[in-house]
Formats: C-alpha cells, structure tokens, sequence
C-alpha cells in the first residue's frame, strides 16, 4: 500500500487548511494511523493519530484545533486543521501501520502571513 499527502500550502495565521491521505489500497485493516510533522531543524513529532476503532488522541500543541478522521471506503486519511499558527509550519507526513509502516511523502504546510 503507498500513501499519498496532499492538501498543504501557504495559510495566514488563523486560517485552516485539510490534508489528505490517499492509500492506494485498502486501509481497513491499518490498525492505527496518524499525522506527524518534521519542522527545518527539528524532530519528526506525531500531530495526531485514529486507531481502527475510531479513538484519537492529539499532542497538547495541536488540541482542539486539529481533527483526525479517516474513510475507510475512500482508502482516506484526513486531518482538519483550524486556527493554524507559525509554529504550525512543518512538512506534514502520514503515517499507517499494520504489520508494517507505511510512510507517506510529505507535503509542506506553510503558516504566515
């Protein structure tokens, strides 16, 4: 399965932008999947992540205004994110596990104004 990110690109500061993750076959079976994110300089970190059964959970720097989803029919992770800052900015990955990882390229989300 190869995983596809899209959606990024220049936002304001306040604004939202929704990325997506297209899987070329099925994601039913990805016990879990997530965003994470790797800023110039800095650490790839988990933005946000949605088991099989539906639970999510998000660091404390992106919660409340960055929502996870996934469609299983449409092979297709989500993350909505609002109220997007400068610290934001980052190369955004999406990431599926089941037996394996699968890594998805990155697409860059860009917060400025």
């Amino acid at each position: 399965v190869q995983l596809q990110a899209s959606g990024g690109g220049l936002v304001q500061p306040g604004g939202s932008l929704r990325l997506s993750c297209a899987a070329s076959g099925s994601i039913f079976s990805f016990n879990y999947m997530g965003w994470y994110r790797q800023a110039p300089g800095k650490e790839r970190e988990l933005v946000a992540y949605i088991t099989s059964g539906g639970t999510t959970n998000y660091p404390d720097s992106v919660k409340g205004r960055f929502t996870i989803s996934r469609d299983n029919a449409k092979n297709t992770l989500y993350l909505q994110m609002n109220s997007l800052k400068p610290e934001d900015t980052a190369v955004y990955y999406c990431h599926g596990y089941y037996r394996l990882d699968y890594w998805g390229k990155g697409t860059q989300v860009t917060v400025s104004s």
